[in-house]
């Protein structure tokens, strides 16, 4: 079996990602969730043991490691081919989609820190309205295009997986108002998922545990 390890589920929007991918495409793992220290030096040195650049997430199979959500992703797709569509224009479209996530919208990384909890709007500033507004077309245009109640088609696949803090970041900062049609109707159906309401009620819990520490 598959040994995922994680970050605190209240922080580790990528951990999340390969999480929620596995749960929802019911590909067995043992999760283990590690903690974020104030020392962090201590930390990269603990977590050098499970992540050779000491980050998470880092999936474990039987020995091999394999490290970075979207590298997890292509991991687990040559054995479980559900990771990504059927359909070849739709699994090409998925793919980019994915690796847009993994490697930009920038200026909304920053200024919505990864939250389960309700947070102040940020202020709109012409970077963040642009990435809003690419949002809203690139998940338009990936329903209307495939026709099904996900991002590439009928089935969940990687691409959901990794927009999946997004959907939690607009829901949070009071941003899904930028959403038009499909779009808004689909943030509501990954919010609604099952698996992702246990994600954040466990993230919820490390937050009540850490605050009732701290009352001490």
């Amino acid at each position: 079996m598959y040994t995922l390890h994680i970050g605190s589920k209240h922080i580790s929007s990528w951990s999340l990602r390969p999480w929620l991918l596995m749960k929802v495409l019911r590909i067995p793992f043992a999760e283990t969730v590690h903690h974020f220290t104030a020392d962090k030096a201590e930390q990269r040195r603990q977590w050098r043991a499970f992540s050779p650049n000491s980050q998470v997430p880092a999936l474990d199979d039987g020995g091999r490691t394999v490290w970075d959500s979207l590298a997890i992703a292509e991991y687990l797709a040559e054995r479980h081919p559900q990771v990504w569509p059927q359909d070849a224009a739709a699994r090409a479209w998925a793919r980019c989609a994915a690796a847009e996530m993994h490697s930009g919208f920038p200026v909304l990384r920053t200024v919505c820190n990864f939250t389960l909890e309700p947070a102040a709007p940020p202020a709109i500033t012409p970077g963040l309205q642009r990435e809003l507004a690419r949002l809203d077309a690139l998940w338009n245009e990936g329903l209307e295009r495939f026709g099904g109640g996900f991002l590439a088609g009928a089935d969940f696949c990687a691409a959901d997986a990794f927009y999946a803090p997004v959907v939690l970041r607009l829901h949070h900062y009071g941003l899904a108002g930028h959403l038009n049609g499909e779009a808004a109707r689909y943030a509501e159906r990954i919010l609604a998922l099952s698996e992702l309401r246990q994600w954040i009620s466990d993230g919820l819990e490390e937050i009540s545990q850490t605050r009732a520490q701290t009352a001490e």
